[in-house]
């Protein structure tokens, strides 16, 4: 049976997309307490920053921390508005003109919408009982970590992706 071209890449856009997701979940279950609070070290948010080179990627994020996800201790807020944060980060990192902004996007979403989970949980859920000086806390803590994992990282994995696939499309 004979593909053609638009089937092959389809099929391997899913595959890569596939591939990312397992890989955001193997490291984020392997390293699981230190991905959930306010200072996080999520290692397998350094892969957010692939939308960059692979905008294929975006789909294997979102679902990689979707299913992550169901082990935060925030529950279905986090599920849902956690991975609508990576996959809003995702696009927007797919848009960038410069790899090293590329990890500014992650940064920036999570800070904010995982900031507000943090302060939204410690506040018992409830709009009235709201702190803004616990959000801004988290904001700084959440931003910093991420930055330290998407800069530290993501960007190291950029330069080595961009040099292992023009090295690949130059021997193909």
């Amino acid at each position: 049976m004979k593909t053609n071209t638009k089937t092959r890449k389809t099929i391997r856009d899913i595959t890569i997309s596939a591939m990312i997701a397992a890989v955001y979940i193997a490291v984020t279950s392997a390293v699981a307490p230190f991905g959930f609070e306010a200072i996080q070290f999520r290692v397998s948010e350094a892969l957010t920053v692939l939308p960059f080179i692979f905008p294929q990627s975006i789909m294997g994020i979102f679902i990689g921390c979707l299913i992550s996800n169901l082990l935060s201790p925030f529950g279905a807020l986090d599920i849902i508005l956690g991975s609508l944060a990576s996959l809003i980060a995702a696009i927007w990192t797919s848009r960038m003109k410069s790899k090293y902004l590329a990890p500014l996007p992650p940064v920036v979403v999570n800070a904010v919408v995982v900031g507000f989970l943090i302060a939204f949980s410690a506040s018992g859920n409830n709009f009235s009982g709201f702190n803004m000086a616990i959000f801004y806390t988290n904001v700084a803590t959440v931003g910093l970590s991420q930055a330290v994992v998407c800069y530290g990282l993501g960007l190291p994995l950029i330069t080595v992706m961009q040099k292992l696939f023009s090295k690949l499309k130059r021997e193909i």
